[in-house]
């Protein structure tokens, strides 16, 4: 419930101190999260962190699809909006793992799993998802897999 209650007090805040862009993101964003506690029926208890940081994630991958639809159609002037929007949710992720981190626990999940081949694919990277959190892109996990698999 902390997060949640960050959220909302910088949100207040953005929105007193004259920061539209930051108030109307959070403001998003809170409404993202209040229609996810209503999907599970949590309204009255709320979400867990954990569960809003998955709802944070959910929507940096939105905003970073779409900056990068809008840039390979050559309209920055949309591109640029949704990655200011990234950089604001980010910051309410936790430190995302590096690469050498996580290739380390995806070599890890291969051998505890026993697999050798890209068939296996979906079971390493839901392992390392399990395991990572919101701490890794999934993209990037998927992409680390395969590299790994493919050796």
């Amino acid at each position: 419930m902390a997060l949640k209650q960050r959220i909302r007090d910088e949100m207040k805040a953005a929105l007193l101190g004259g920061n539209r862009f930051l108030g109307d993101t959070l403001r998003n964003l809170s409404a993202a999260i209040l229609d996810e506690e209503v999907k599970q029926n949590k309204r009255g208890d709320g979400l867990s962190d954990e569960a809003i940081e998955k709802v944070i994630a959910r929507e940096v991958k939105k905003r970073r699809e779409s900056a990068a639809i809008y840039r390979e159609n050559d309209r920055v002037d949309l591109a640029e909006p949704e990655e200011k929007e990234m950089a604001i949710l980010q910051a309410y992720l936790p430190e995302q793992m590096t690469e050498v981190e996580l290739q380390q626990l995806i070599n890890e999940k291969i051998v505890k799993l026993g697999v050798s081949d890209l068939r296996s694919m979906g079971q390493v990277v839901g392992a390392v998802k399990a395991a990572a959190g919101s701490k890794a892109d999934g993209a990037v996990v998927a992409k680390l897999v395969k590299q790994a698999l493919t050796k």
